[in-house]
């Protein structure tokens, strides 16, 4: 393990090494992979940068988010070297001011920063977009997701009851990252709907909760298939109604191969749905003043009225809706709330593979 300025050796068999790492509350509470000079040498060389390289100050801890230290945490994770570069364009992106890092670490909230895998090199990794795309048994996708939380606790400092104060915590906290199926979506890629071109490669990170289940087998219309997505969306339990960050928030919908095959085939693009979700997961205010937090809104003044009866939607704009292809065989999809005042940030990815 490194800290600033001098390293730490461990020296014992590798329960000694174990026993070490957790005693001092370093690990997910899973067993790690000794971060050996050697190991954290092959991280770095896929990316080819020098090891002091900083990405910036990491909060809340404010320390030095150099490569060695974000290597160092891979390793731990069991992170394959070739998985480097997607794991520091994440966090490169949620050093972001929009992510709003302080925040994400340090609530009571349960959000965990979901990696969005795009490009080629997510072929190439074999990230999962498929089948179980948010489960266990795919190395790519569980170790990089591990890799990204070990260095928000281990270099930003953001341990479980010290600064990181999620009242309950949850899954997606131990390992978040997904690709799109790509194979099965009727649409291009989304990154590039953030700029990129198709055969780039980068990651978006969006602080979400677990995905909430969209069970839907009878639906032949989009229109009726993307109402049930919208009721999903409007439970009045989330944070979007009431924080914003800078005047935005977000939320991702991760429809499955066969449901989005009913909304593409009646004609529907990326953005009608988000157009369409914009205009439906919408709550009067009479509703939004029963809710868990109306006297503790933030920044109220879109919600600023009189009039029971007025409409407000969950989201800020309707590009503010992230909208992914993934999973398999089924009619389940998935709509995961943005922590509220966050918002999406995307990276293209230097170096490595696929492209």
């Amino acid at each position: 393990m490194l800290t600033s300025p001098d390293r730490i050796l461990v020296e014992g068999d590798l329960d000694a090494v174990q026993d070490w790492f957790a005693s001092r509350g370093l690990t997910d509470g899973l067993p790690i992979v000794p971060p050996t000079s050697a190991k954290v040498a092959a991280m770095l060389a896929a990316l080819g940068e020098s090891a002091e390289t900083s990405l910036g100050t990491m909060l809340p801890g404010h320390t030095d988010a150099t490569l060695e230290k974000l290597a160092t945490n891979a390793v731990m994770a069991g992170a394959r070297p070739d998985y480097f570069p997607v794991i520091v364009a994440s966090v490169s992106a949620m050093l972001e001011p929009a992510f709003n890092l302080l925040n994400v670490q340090s609530t009571t909230h349960p959000c965990a920063p979901l990696t969005i895998v795009s490009g080629p090199i997510a072929r190439t990794l074999e990230i999962n977009g498929g089948a179980g795309v948010f489960g266990p048994g795919f190395p790519a996708n569980a170790t990089i997701g591990r890799a990204i939380r070990l260095i928000m606790m281990n270099v930003g400092l953001a341990y479980p009851g010290e600064r990181d104060r999620s009242t309950q915590g949850g899954p997606a906290k131990f390992s978040y990252c997904m690709a799109e199926n790509i194979a099965e979506s009727p649409w291009p890629e989304f990154h590039t709907t953030q700029g990129f071109a198709a055969d780039e490669n980068a990651v978006t990170v969006l602080a979400g909760e677990a995905p909430h289940n969209v069970n839907d087998h009878e639906s032949t219309s989009a229109e009726r298939f993307l109402e049930i997505v919208a009721d999903v969306m409007r439970t009045l339990g989330h944070n979007a109604w009431y924080l914003t960050y800078e005047g935005a928030n977000d939320f991702a919908v991760v429809l499955g191969p066969e449901h989005a095959e009913i909304v593409a085939g009646a004609g529907f693009t990326r953005e009608d749905v988000q157009d369409f979700l914009f205009g439906r997961a919408v709550r009067p205010i009479r509703d939004l003043r029963r809710g868990g937090m109306w006297s503790m809104r933030d920044s109220p003044d879109w919600m600023r009225d009189d009039d029971d009866d007025a409409l407000f939607a969950c989201v800020r704009e309707a590009k503010d809706i992230v909208v992914l292809v993934a999973g398999g065989l089924g009619k389940h999809s998935s709509v995961i709330p943005g922590f509220g005042c966050s918002h999406f940030a995307s990276r293209r990815i230097a170096g490595g593979s696929g492209r």
